[in-house]
This record gives structure tokens, sequence and C-alpha cells, in this order.
């Protein structure tokens, strides 16, 4: 009883304490500026942040990729990946998501806008966003990390 208490407690003390989405404004591949405050999350809406260079981001992105499907027969949700490369590497983005196959909204923070105002230190970070709030973050990516997220997701969906 007293875990079921903490537990509680704890859950309600990380809702209440949900980081607002921040009101930065980053493009998309085809250069068109997005203001991420204004992303409809009344689903739940997952930004990965990732770079070209990073080899579990890759990994993890490629994972989801193949599950995506499924997972949005499954539950309602939008997906971004947000790269974080900068202006050397940032050309690379758009031939890597196109041999990737990627189906996801691609977004660009070069100078690392958004990342830094959601206080992202590292990548792969991935993040889900509901009613305007970070209700889920995860740093770093092993196999089978994608299932956490996607159980995070359905939980958001049972409280649409």
């Amino acid at each position: 009883m007293k875990k079921l208490i903490i537990t509680g407690l704890l859950l309600g003390f990380s809702m209440y304490y949900a980081q607002q989405i921040p009101n930065v404004s980053i493009s998309n591949l085809n250069g068109e500026k997005l203001n991420i405050s204004k992303i409809d999350s009344s689903e739940p809406v997952v930004m990965s942040f990732w770079a070209t260079w990073c080899l579990p981001c890759m990994e993890e992105l490629n994972t989801i990729n193949e599950k995506i499907e499924d997972w949005q027969k499954e539950a309602k949700f939008k997906m971004y990946a947000v790269s974080t490369d900068d202006a050397r590497t940032t050309s690379k983005v758009k031939t890597v998501v196109k041999s990737k196959g990627w189906s996801y909204n691609i977004l660009l923070d070069p100078n690392q806008t958004l990342k830094r105002s959601l206080n992202i230190n590292s990548i792969p970070h991935t993040i889900l966003v509901h009613k305007g709030k970070v209700v889920y973050s995860h740093i770093g990516y092993s196999a089978g990390d994608e299932d956490e997220l996607i159980a995070k997701i359905k939980e958001c969906n049972n409280n649409l």
C-alpha cells in the first residue's frame, strides 16, 4: 500500500512539474519554419534528437522506422526526428534520411536552439510531448528501449 501511494505521489509530482514545450522555431528539410510550441500535441508527439554522426541515434531511428507502421495501428501519435547537426554536417541530413527511407517529419536544429531550450545535453535523446508538456524523456539507446516508448505513447492515448 505504501509503495502504491508513493508511486502515485511521484507520478503526480512529475506530471505537475512536466516541462512546457518552448516557443522556439526551427526548419524542416524544405526550409519552412515550424514553431515547436504550435505543434498540436492533443495526441502524443515523439521528438527524437539525433545527428548524422551518431551511430546509436541511427540505430534507434532505424528500429523505430521498422516498427512505426504497426505502432500507428495501435496508437495515435506524431513522430519528429530533430537533427542537431551543425552547419558543417547539416548538408548530410537529407541524404541520410533518403537513404534510410525514414518517413518521419525531419526538423533541423543546427544552432541547437531547441535542444538547449529543453536542457538536452546528449544524443540520442527522445522525448514524448502530450498536451504541450514533456511527459517522458529517455537518453541513449539500447535495443528494446523503443518498447518503453510505445508503452508511454499508449498511456497518453488512454488519456486523450
